[in-house]
């Protein structure tokens, strides 16, 4: 008998995120560390209720409300004792917001600054406004995207980062008219 199953890829290479309940279920860190943790091969609620030390009833309803999002899916299932274990994996490798929504983001923001709290190492976050373009921020926004899709991962027993990235326009002050 295996302890894991046989190592699939995620189904999909990208998921946009834009439903409701997609922004929802982002916006609880346990569900952020269970994202996380799904990244690089299935597991069961046993065993990402020891990986992420939370309690095994509270780690089985985070899934179901993940999985109840198109966020994360049954990948395998096995015969244990009488009854049925099931690997759960992330639907995609990488997700997108596709159109940020107030709500969601800002739920989605808090969960991240609440994974920043729990980092055992050095964390780094930069805030930066450049004035572009439009032609240079489409190029440094797909920069960005490429460094992060094209950045190589060290060995399994290496600790997992987390990486947001983020480009915006900053809105002009009510009242004030763009120049362009």
């Amino acid at each position: 008998m295996r302890d894991q199953p046989s190592h699939l890829p995620p189904p999909e290479d990208v998921l946009e995120i834009g439903a409701p309940e997609q922004f929802a279920a982002l916006a609880h860190p346990l569900r952020q560390r269970l994202l996380f943790a799904l990244g690089h091969r299935p597991a069961t609620t046993s065993q990402l209720a020891v990986q992420l030390d939370a309690q095994k009833g509270n780690v089985a309803h985070h899934l179901k409300v993940l999985r109840n999002a198109g966020l994360i899916h049954v990948a395998e299932t096995r015969q244990v004792r009488g009854g049925t274990e099931q690997y759960y994996q992330r639907t995609a490798r990488c997700m997108v917001v596709a159109e940020p929504q107030a709500a969601g983001t800002a739920a989605m923001l808090a969960a991240f600054a609440q994974e920043l709290d729990l980092s055992p190492a050095e964390t780094h976050l930069t805030l930066r406004h450049l004035r572009l373009s439009p032609a240079k921020a489409r190029e440094l926004g797909e920069t960005l995207a490429q460094l992060v899709d094209e950045a190589e991962e060290d060995a399994e027993d290496q600790p997992l980062h987390g990486v947001l990235v983020a480009l915006y326009q900053q809105a002009l002050p009510t009242g004030t008219t763009s120049s362009t």
